[in-house]
């Protein structure tokens, strides 16, 4: 099998879990599609719909972050599993009832991706395995490609959804349960997940001895203050991206230009397609520019032009600003999971890594709440994107003044060496 460079050196566990990647964002596209179609379709009003999936995200944050800081303890493989079964109870109650009150319990304890991107405690711990297989100089390499693989997946299903629900409505099956026949496959796609983690060997797991002190906070210790200060800046980003996650920026098309459910797969199969592209660039710019600038000058522009979706005046040129957005848009993933990685000492990284991702799904939990609304009131239907804008260019420009000189704390090298760039 052809491999690009960075991923020769990865061991069957590490190309194990670049596979459940790949499974796992296929489910949250092909869902993120027509959930909040299937929510409507319910009878389920805006406002209820935006608390739901801020409920949504809310229990995901609780979830994910007693599972990722206690996963060294616990075991890294059975977490992941206990992920997937998660994923599988969401998926089940989601399909079987329409009731609120059921669909807010599934969706406060289980694990479902309203945005079509991670959530879970999958990532995390998945990052801390591959921080150890891994040569320093190469983890941002092998991020990209990571995060490269699972955009491609989330574009593959986000296709893959649309066109289903299309094929089923044209030969004559009613929306409701076409859109249920994407809920179900969601978990089914879990239970396979479930299968995948449990065939991971005991190489994933900590090493024996090199886990974190018994005084330590939360799996923190000496990197608790960077960590926690890198994790409000997350949660300020990934609040802006909760105005308009993947399945809402749907909706918005659904309602401000009549797309229909085969398109809508297509915008966003092309839309991730080009995120994927864009974080390959992203090890390439970081060895020249270093991580932390990378991080801010692609994500930037990228927060301009999500200020211009709204105000397109047709379908084509909104489509193609939103395709130039996310053509740049992820190009601070990578460098900022391996920033993560980099300031902490490597027995935090499991832990640094799930109070990050809790953070950043904290903060988009908190903003679905407040879109309800807006998608409610036809004259504030573009105003999500405008308010995302803002806030994620806040967050660029706090990330830039408070990070910019930070050295690494502990990966391996003597106090005071720069982050590795690459």
């Amino acid at each position: 099998m052809l491999l690009p460079p960075a991923l020769h050196a990865l061991t069957d566990d590490g190309r194990r879990l670049f596979l459940t990647r790949v499974a796992r964002l296929f489910a949250y596209g092909f869902l993120s599609v027509v959930l909040v179609l299937y929510l409507v379709r319910t009878g389920m009003s805006e406002e209820r719909i935006g608390l739901l999936l801020t409920l949504t995200l809310l229990g995901d944050t609780a979830v994910s972050l007693w599972l990722t800081t206690s996963a060294d303890r616990f075991g890294r493989r059975r977490t992941l599993v206990a992920g997937s079964a998660l994923m599988v109870l969401a998926g089940v109650v989601f399909a079987l009832t329409d009731d609120f009150a059921l669909l807010l319990v599934a969706a406060t304890l289980g694990v479902i991706s309203p945005s079509g991107n991670e959530v879970g405690p999958f990532l995390p711990v998945e990052q801390a395995a591959l921080s150890e297989i891994v040569a320093a100089g190469e983890r941002t390499r092998v991020f990209a490609w990571y995060n490269l693989v699972g955009s491609f997946a989330t574009a593959t299903g986000a296709l893959a959804g649309g066109v289903l629900t299309q094929a089923l409505q044209d030969v004559g099956v009613a929306p409701m349960t076409s859109y249920r026949a994407v809920v179900v496959g969601y978990a089914a796609m879990g239970l396979l997940l479930g299968a995948m983690f449990a065939r991971l060997s005991p190489g994933v797991e900590t090493r024996a001895g090199s886990g974190a002190p018994a005084a330590a906070r939360l799996g923190l210790h000496r990197s608790s203050g960077v960590v926690l200060r890198l994790a409000g800046l997350f949660a300020l980003d990934a609040f802006g991206g909760g105005f308009v996650v993947q399945s809402i920026v749907a909706y918005w098309f659904h309602v401000r230009f009549g797309v229909a459910p085969a398109l809508l797969g297509g915008i966003f199969f092309g839309a991730n397609v080009l995120a994927g592209v864009s974080v390959l660039l992203a090890a390439r710019v970081a060895a020249r520019i270093g991580l932390v600038n990378t991080m801010v000058f692609t994500h930037l522009p990228s927060n301009v032009l999500l200020l211009l979706v709204p105000l397109m005046p047709t379908l084509p040129l909104a489509i193609t600003v939103l395709l130039l957005r996310f053509s740049i848009s992820q190009m601070d993933v990578p460098t900022r999971q391996s920033y993560t990685m980099a300031v902490v000492s490597p027995d935090e990284r499991s832990a640094a890594a799930g109070i990050a991702g809790v953070a950043r799904t904290t903060g988009a939990a908190l903003a679905p709440v407040f879109t309800g609304p807006m998608l409610a009131t036809p004259a504030l239907l573009g105003l999500p994107f405008v308010v995302a804008g803002l806030l994620k260019i806040v967050y660029d420009l706090a990330l830039y003044r408070g990070f910019r000189s930070l050295r690494e704390q502990d990966a391996g090298a003597p106090p005071g060496r720069p982050v590795d760039p690459a």
